[in-house]
């Protein structure tokens, strides 16, 4: 490409504009997890986070909740706008994925206000599920799910043509489904996160 002169823009640096930062409005929980982000057990650690999509008849707005353990994206939610019930759904089902757990949940997120709400640090309490929260204007302290935001705006966003809400929900939906269940990473050798999963739980039988 070098040689010919040509130069890619798909991949380029790109800023991340939306912050749901709003000063102390609740609760500010202790970073936990501090940059420990691996783990060999299914559904102990969870990160989640909210990004901002541009559709041609407004914006999209985007809550995963990614298991750290083979970053599957366990539940998530989109919406117009950036409400408390975008946080608090994909939550409650994540709750419902991970309680049969063996292992006391944590889930990870960075100091919006979502996270600082009351409901939210009561449905943590109420599943017996630590909280955890980045420092304050540190994308470092959550760096897995910065990295799936600009992976999935990459390959399926940046460079790609205006389209409505309803056509970047399903395409969102879509790549999730991809990502899931075939898209393959290195660090899980060769396997996507649900061939990940999968393969170590028949290891453990």
């Amino acid at each position: 490409m070098k040689k010919l002169g040509l130069k890619c823009d798909k991949f380029s640096r790109k800023t991340r504009k939306y912050s749901s930062y709003k000063g102390t409005v609740g609760t500010i929980a202790k970073n936990r997890i501090n940059r420990r982000f691996h783990t060999s057990l299914c559904h102990q650690k969870l990160t989640t986070d909210i990004t901002e999509f541009k559709c041609s008849d407004g914006k999209l707005y985007f809550n995963p909740i990614m298991d750290m353990f083979n970053s599957e994206i366990v539940s998530y939610g989109i919406g117009m706008r950036p409400n408390l019930e975008l946080a608090i759904k994909p939550l409650e089902e994540a709750l419902e994925i991970v309680k049969e757990s063996k292992y006391r949940t944590t889930i990870h997120s960075d100091q919006g206000w979502h996270y600082q709400h009351k409901k939210w640090t009561k449905t943590l309490k109420k599943h017996k599920v630590f909280q955890s929260m980045s420092r304050k204007g540190n994308c470092l302290d959550n760096s897995p799910m910065e990295n799936f935001f600009g992976l999935i705006k990459q390959e399926m966003y940046y460079g790609e043509a205006a389209c409505s809400f309803e056509e970047l929900k399903k395409r969102i939906e879509e790549y999730i489904i991809y990502y899931n269940n075939k898209r393959i990473k290195q660090k899980l050798a060769g396997m996507s996160p649900v061939q990940f999963r999968i393969h170590t739980s028949q290891l453990a039988a």
